[in-house]
């Protein structure tokens, strides 16, 4: 059969770029995919060109919103080390920010590391706050808003139905954030998205765009209520949508719902089989087959056939195969219409297969939620109607990676010590090698609350990255009053209220901590203006201290990581040589030196460990030819060594 180059090549530029797929028509009115050549082009080279527009979901602000999402970023990210919990052994990390400030971040070192994502965005309810992304507004147009602010008093507007860009805003918002994300996803990744009526119907369309209508998982709909709001004028609202997009679907696996003791008492053994307990299957399948209906006596000597419009499900040999081998049941006397015998040995390791409905009942609902969180802070209610932590929960469960075989241990394990407020938990457990779940709208982190719980039930070793940018809270509300002064500081004390309850309640030797950073400007008092490809000491020769004060060497040292394109987990080890302090960033992968006037013997300690990068900056040396000196001896050492300038 003649290959058909064509379909070829445009289902490899779908899996890479499937916002640049589109529909035509043939000449005999088929439809069939095509390479938007002209989006391509945009997407590449980031110029915006006047065109005609193909068959699309548009919005105003769509092609600004594309531009936008990968632009250049000069933010950076700050470690908050007094914040923290157990700072340079955790292996979760909690960020405060813009989320397409800190997508964009990632994006340099998380390109397709991240195995699921699961997201709460606003709803576009006609009250909800959304991200300005830099909108510009007049003073006298700010004011006339009912908004609210961040604390780097960046205001966040509340998207009214009065607007008359209400759902292109949204759309914009939420669009630049996937196509981010997508990049983030590994090619066995997830993304689950919760969402509402309001927006849902335009949610799949971004979706399917972003992510290839292809890579459609589900639509779950989560029954969130379960009683009626009688002063409905209509219908009283009791559920929500979940949407889920793969980054593959040909490679995703999905781990199904751990099954219950309920599942399993369905099984019993009345014949006392060897195999053990089972339960019994219909026969019948419809429609019809022909060859499939046949008359099968029973034990009893009675003659049946299948139901009309109906046949076995097996062929006659099939039948007769299982029947010798005692997989077909005729009732307790011999009598019954045939049924097929299923072991609960012999079912798929891999659980359940789950519906697209869940109920309460299963996963929680909005109002156990809220009250869930109040119990965790001492009854106080500082947030309104969060996700449920089993809700949560089963969308980790289905797509993360279960945890090792009972005596397996990961390639690394986490530093000994006892659990307190200070310093998180000490013991035996894995922090490397598990799968990272990322919440970009964090809220009052549910998302990391669900994570140690399913850790300390399963004994898994998945990480965590939250993000939420740090809004201020109202100062009439309980959390001010508290002494709560923004979302970020509710959801980062939810985390260690929930660790220690988990630690109390079940003793799991899991990783409790997190790391904090916070998005903030560049390091450098004056950004350089060169490609960071073409990035090169020399450029730096007239540069005379060009960070900013207020930086500490650990500000330096996670740009340094974040340069080099590595994870903001790796262990960092702070050395001191003669008199010296060296960065040694995974076992000498990155090593870093930011004091000044460094000796001889620094230099050639940090040269022959033969690092992957060392990272200097001006005052460590005495002058240019110093410098110079240095870099040689380097390349004289280690060929492979990058010498680079902070």
């Amino acid at each position: 059969m003649k290959k058909d180059l064509r379909s070829e090549n445009v289902k490899k530029i779908a899996e890479d770029f499937p916002m640049c797929i589109t529909e035509i028509k043939d000449k005999n009115g088929n439809l069939k995919k095509v390479i938007d050549f002209e989006k391509l082009k945009e997407l590449l080279t980031g110029e915006l060109r006047d065109r005609e527009e193909a068959y699309e979901f548009t919005w105003a602000g769509k092609r600004e919103a594309l531009r936008k999402a990968f632009e250049y970023n000069d933010k950076i990210l700050r470690p908050v080390v007094d914040d923290s919990l157990n700072f340079f052994d955790t292996q979760n990390i909690y960020i405060e920010g813009d989320n397409l400030d800190v997508l964009r971040i990632l994006r340099r070192s998380y390109f397709e590391k991240i195995k699921m994502i699961y997201i709460d965005p606003p709803y576009n309810t006609g009250h909800d706050f959304i991200y300005n992304d830099n909108f510009k507004k007049s003073k006298e147009d700010e004011e006339e808003e009912l908004g609210l602010w961040d604390e780097e008093d960046n205001m966040l507007f509340e998207n009214k139905e009065s607007n008359g860009r209400f759902h292109s805003d949204w759309c914009s918002m939420i669009y630049s954030r996937l196509l981010l994300a997508r990049d983030l996803l590994r090619p066995d990744g997830v993304i689950f998205i919760s969402i509402d009526d309001n927006e849902v119907a335009s949610l799949r369309k971004i979706c399917d765009e972003v992510f290839g209508e292809d890579n459609f998982v589900a639509e779950v709909i989560w029954e969130r209520a379960y009683a009626p709001i009688n002063l409905k004028k209509h219908f009283s609202t009791s559920h929500d949508y979940i949407l889920a997009y793969a980054k593959n679907l040909e490679t995703v696996v999905c781990n199904g719902i751990k099954r219950s003791k309920e599942a399993d008492s369905r099984y019993s053994n009345p014949d006392n089989d060897p195999r053990g307990v089972w339960t019994s299957d219909n026969l019948s399948v419809g429609p019809a087959i022909e060859e499939n209906i046949y008359p099968i006596t029973t034990p009893s000597g009675r003659i049946v056939k299948p139901p009309a419009g109906r046949c076995w499900s097996l062929s006659k040999k099939t039948f007769f195969e299982r029947l010798q081998d005692n997989r077909i049941w005729f009732g307790p006397d011999g009598n019954n219409v045939p049924r097929i015998k299923r072991f609960l040995s012999e079912l798929k390791k891999q659980g359940i297969t789950p519906m697209t409905i869940w109920k309460y009942t299963e996963v929680g609902h909005s109002q156990e939620a809220t009250q869930s969180l109040a119990n965790i802070f001492d009854g106080k209610k500082y947030f309104v109607y969060p996700k449920p932590v089993e809700l949560i929960k089963r969308t980790i469960e289905l797509y993360s990676s279960p945890p090792p075989p009972i005596g397996q241990k990961s390639s690394k394990q986490a530093q000994e010590g006892l659990y307190d407020e200070k310093n998180g938990i000490g013991g035996e457990s894995n922090t490397s090698d598990g799968d990272i779940i990322l919440d970009f709208f964090s809220g009052s982190a549910t998302t990391a609350h669900a994570v140690m719980q399913l850790n300390a039930e399963d004994n898994g070793n998945r990480k965590y990255i939250m993000v939420q940018i740090p809004e201020k809270c109202d100062e009439k509300s309980e959390a001010y009053k508290a002494g709560y002064k923004n979302i970020c500081e509710i959801g980062k004390e939810r985390i260690r209220r929930a660790g220690k309850k988990i630690k109390e309640e079940t003793n799991a030797n899991i990783d409790y901590g997190f790391k904090v950073f916070k998005v903030d400007s560049s390091n450098f008092k004056e950004e350089i203006s060169v490609p960071a490809d073409e990035f090169d000491f020399k450029n730096l020769e007239n540069c005379i201290e060009n960070i900013k004060e207020d930086r500490t060497s650990l500000d330096l040292v996670y740009q340094c990581i974040l340069s080099s394109r590595k994870e903001l987990t790796l262990p960092i080890k702070i050395e001191n040589i003669e008199g010296f302090t060296v960065y040694n960033v995974d076992n000498f992968s990155i090593m870093c030196c930011f004091d000044e006037n460094i000796s001889d013997e620094v230099m050639k300690y940090m040269a022959d460990k033969e690092p992957e990068a060392v990272y200097f900056r001006d005052s460590c040396f005495r002058d240019s030819s110093h410098k110079l000196n240095v870099k040689e001896y380097f390349k004289v050492m280690s060929e492979t060594t990058r010498f680079e300038d902070v």
